[in-house]
């Protein structure tokens, strides 16, 4: 321990021990398997393709009813918080206008339509904590959970845009994203519970929610960067489908970001269960296990510089 007044030196020497032994080819492969076994891609398609079915019709509620409250519809909350221009911004305000104005109301096949699509988004989220925690699916059974886990979207969602607000002006930044991990992991914890009916615990949900939580994070920092970018291409060359496309690849990033969290948090819960029964490998298991990939590394390596042409010789 350092004494008052020394800086804290931080042991290189565990961290790196900490970081070869979570990063070890033999768990990195676990978690592959369990992302393919849940189908991970098309887990990820599925609920991006739901969500973006919820939203837009949700959105265009949210903008006819409670628009002149909130002094901004949902078109205009999109465009400040990822700061479109040009095509892009018109390609929104396009996507969530009402075809027959502001005065357009809901009717009951819109409703209808809105709580199917809403509810189909709960599904799927449900039949991923499912397939990741090996339990047995529920479907329709847990409507009433799932129509909870709705209502606690809403709340998520009006955090996260208070956050933002708040610490960037309505521009995603470092601060805003940082702040936002513990919020993102609790929901993501009581998503887990809710939507498996309460079958998973939170503490087995704590690995999943914090590997996610960051993860989310990070990729909210990159899509600040790129979103626009690809909000204005996409919108000059398709028109308001373009914002379509754009939002659908950005719902992918962030569910494949979720479902692989789902994979290595329930391999971290199944790996801290091991080292609680006794389990843990020891460390020259471990290097082994590094050197075999070292050295199968340097063999492609040096089997593909043969395999190489090589110059021929310039002559005088």
């Amino acid at each position: 321990m350092p004494t008052e007044g020394e800086p804290a030196v931080i042991d290189r020497e565990r961290v790196i021990r900490t970081l070869t032994f979570w990063l070890r080819p033999a768990f990195l492969l676990r978690v592959v398997y369990r992302f393919q076994r849940i189908v991970g891609f098309d887990r990820s398609m599925a609920l991006a393709s739901s969500a973006l079915t919820a939203l837009i019709p949700l959105g265009i509620l949210v903008g006819a009813v409670f628009g002149n409250a909130l002094g901004q519809d949902i078109a205009d909350g999109i465009i400040g918080w990822y700061g479109l221009t040009g095509d892009g911004a018109e390609a929104v305000r396009d996507l969530f206008s009402p075809a027959g104005g502001e005065s357009q109301s809901i009717g009951a096949i819109g409703a209808v339509f809105l709580v199917i699509s809403a509810l189909s988004f709960a599904r799927a989220a449900q039949r991923l904590f499912e397939q990741a925690w090996e339990l047995r699916p529920l479907g329709v059974r847990n409507t009433r959970n799932g129509l909870g886990w709705l209502l606690s979207v809403s709340g998520y969602m009006a955090v996260s845009g208070w956050i933002y607000a708040a610490l960037s002006g309505g521009r995603l930044g470092l601060a805003a994203a940082v702040c936002e991990v513990p919020v993102t992991a609790g929901f993501l914890v009581w998503s887990g519970w809710i939507l498996s009916a309460k079958r998973i615990g939170g503490r087995a949900l704590l690995s999943f929610a914090a590997v996610a939580a960051v993860l989310i994070a990070v990729y909210s920092l990159g899509t600040s960067v790129y979103l626009p970018h690809l909000f204005n291409t996409y919108a000059a060359r398709y028109g308001t489908v373009g914002a379509v496309f754009a939002m659908i690849s950005a719902l992918f990033g962030a569910m494949l970001v979720i479902v692989a969290s789902a994979a290595a948090g329930r391999e971290v819960r199944d790996e801290l269960a091991r080292i609680r029964q006794g389990a843990r490998p020891s460390q020259n298991e471990i290097r082994r296990e590094w050197d075999n990939v070292v050295q199968h590394t340097r063999s492609r390596w040096q089997s593909a510089r043969d395999q190489l042409p090589r110059p021929r010789p310039r002559h005088q």
